[in-house]
């Protein structure tokens, strides 16, 4: 089975970003933010992930992947 996966932790990482200043970037609670890092998020808010692409300046396809599970 196919699944979405964040890959938001390898993006912040590699493009030296907080969660904090993601967080801040955003107006998205920190702890939201964290579990989008920890890719521990069952549905995806379609207008928390248009926050972010926008505060990142990056695609959908930079943040997240399918994968087979």
């Amino acid at each position: 089975m196919k699944v979405v996966r964040f890959c938001l932790a390898e993006y912040l990482d590699a493009n030296d970003i907080s969660r904090y200043n993601l967080a801040k970037r955003t107006g998205i609670q920190y702890h939201v933010i964290d579990s989008y890092y920890k890719n521990k998020v069952c549905r995806l808010d379609s207008y928390n992930l248009g926050r972010i692409i926008e505060a990142l300046d990056c695609q959908l396809t930079d943040i997240l992947t399918v994968v087979e599970e």
